[in-house]
């Protein structure tokens, strides 16, 4: 689904953030880390630009959601040197 540039500022595509339930933010920041090398690599700079800013909707929207998500200690500096 599509909301118009005139409901969402101009040039955005996709449905708000906000508007999505958690499972459907999870499934499409999991699509958009799937497809973001490619994107990358391959895109012509309006697509990276798209990416990029509906990447930053999304993470956002996810973060505000859930403040407190599970940090993995290994992702840590700490256990980042335990592991050296």
């Amino acid at each position: 689904m599509t909301i118009s540039g005139e409901a969402r500022g101009a040039g955005a595509t996709g449905v708000g953030p906000d508007q999505l339930a958690d499972d459907d933010l999870l499934r499409e920041l999991l699509r958009l880390h799937e497809t973001r090398h490619e994107t990358l690599r391959h895109g012509s700079d309006d697509a990276l630009d798209a990416h990029t800013a509906r990447t930053a909707e999304l993470e956002g929207e996810y973060l505000r959601r859930f403040p407190q998500r599970e940090v993995d200690p290994g992702r840590l500096r700490s256990g980042a040197r335990a592991r050296t």
